[in-house]
């Protein structure tokens, strides 16, 4: 089974490196597509190659994604990959405090459009979409349980994933998106 380490983002400047709504948009794109080089992330997400060269740069800097030697790099043009990560957001600081919240604010943005993309283009998956699951449940949980329920959870997304090449003939890029909170009420 592969590995996907743990990783704690607790430094203001890793948070601050993360951010960025373009280097967010340059993760999400090498998550679900695969490697790219700056030149494709441009023309993908409508930037100049510079703007993505640059982020790119930055993400590396803090070890967010790599050079993919895999990849059809060729002279100067480099192909760059995610790192595959269980990252995890926490603050040490006041500073990181808002940080934090600002980076979750712009994951959950992230995945309600997901969700509405795929609840608009739904129909042209054909029996793929027969397959995709929306589920919701009200649970009682103390702190522990919720805790434990979280890392549960996360042990159940390490044990399905794969890394990128190794996937399985047939598999596509599936946004997985789970929510457990405490309910903030009406």
């Amino acid at each position: 089974m592969n590995e996907l380490p743990r990783r704690d983002v607790v430094r203001t400047d890793e948070m601050r490196a993360l951010a960025h709504p373009l280097r967010q948009r340059i993760l999400d794109h090498l998550a679900f597509a695969g490697s790219a080089s700056a030149t494709s992330l441009a023309r993908e997400l409508g930037e100049s190659t510079g703007a993505t060269s640059y982020h790119l740069r930055q993400l590396a800097r803090f070890g967010f994604v790599e050079p993919d030697h895999r990849a059809r790099s060729r002279g100067r043009e480099r192909w760059w990959r995610i790192v595959p990560l269980d990252m995890r957001t926490r603050a040490e600081d006041e500073g990181g405090t808002a940080l934090a919240a600002h980076l979750r604010r712009m994951r959950l943005d992230r995945d309600r459009r997901l969700v509405d993309r795929y609840v608009v283009d739904r129909d042209r998956f054909g029996d793929l979409a027969q397959a995709a699951m929306f589920s919701s449940s009200a649970l009682h949980l103390t702190e522990d349980e919720l805790r434990r329920f979280g890392e549960e959870y996360v042990e159940l997304v390490k044990r399905w994933w794969r890394q990128e090449g190794e996937e399985r003939p047939g598999a596509v890029p599936v946004a997985a998106l789970f929510y457990a909170f405490p309910w903030p009420g009406r």
